[in-house]
């Protein structure tokens, strides 16, 4: 009868995945699940401040000439490629941007180098799309936990490579989950441990990202800072429609 029972729990658990690359995403089955995507530096991270700051939508667009055209049709444009705002653009990708409600009741369109595309890529299949961030750590957690669905936390990485900022936060999220779901997967076991291991000094040892390095040399160590900074807003990004409302 213990055998039974254990059997049935084991059944019963749902099951968390990280993908560390948008590129390797098609080796995960995406059907009726959750989807996180998580761009810490800086995509996701200034999509959750916006939202968090009173933006109405943001609508996610993966080149930027589509990105532009959208002014015409009154977005406020959001644009950045390798860590430098677009030539163009009303905004780039800075989450301080949208702090104070500077943007407050505007629809913002966004293109970024990778999160956008991190974003295009989750779509087909999944049950729900959510933007992942430290700045709402916590209300992300409690969504997932009052929902039945898996999880897979898609990372948006760099031009295709493995991250360590998106990386530490997939561990983040899957170890405050850890009580709920199936650990199968190497990179939830791995991510996990190591955000333990560092969560008590997450700005010293980001500091040797290559993306960190790379927004040091544009001298926006803010950035880099304010990206760090755990739940400072309760809200919840969601794609609905195409559009990244709030929760």
């Amino acid at each position: 009868m213990h055998v039974l029972w254990v059997d049935l729990f084991e059944i019963s658990m749902r099951k968390i995945e990280i993908c560390l690359s948008p590129d390797l995403i098609h080796r995960y089955s995406l059907e009726n699940k959750i989807v996180v995507v998580v761009d810490i530096f800086r995509a996701t991270s200034t999509m959750v401040t916006a939202l968090g700051n009173g933006v109405n939508s943001i609508l996610p667009v993966e080149d930027l000439e589509t990105c532009r055209a959208l002014k015409q049709k009154g977005y406020t444009i959001a644009g950045e490629r390798n860590g430098l705002p677009a030539e163009g653009f009303e905004l780039g990708n800075s989450p301080l941007s949208y702090l104070n409600g500077a943007f407050q009741g505007h629809q913002i369109a966004m293109t970024t180098t990778n999160g956008t595309l991190a974003i295009e890529k989750s779509k087909k299949g999944a049950s729900e799309v959510l933007i992942g961030a430290f700045l709402n750590l916590q209300t992300t957690t409690d969504f997932i936990l009052e929902h039945k669905e898996d999880v897979v936390i898609l990372c948006a990485g760099w031009k295709g490579k493995f991250n360590l900022e998106d990386s530490l936060y997939a561990g983040a999220l899957a170890s405050k989950l850890s009580e709920h779901f199936d650990r199968d997967c190497d990179a939830v076991i791995g991510m996990s441990d190591l955000y333990l291991q560092h969560r008590n000094n997450l700005r010293p040892f980001l500091n040797q990202a290559s993306h960190a390095k790379r927004l040091q040399n544009h001298h926006i160590e803010a950035d880099i800072d304010f990206c760090l900074e755990l739940d400072v807003f309760d809200v919840l990004g969601r794609l609905k429609n195409d559009l990244l409302v709030r929760f």
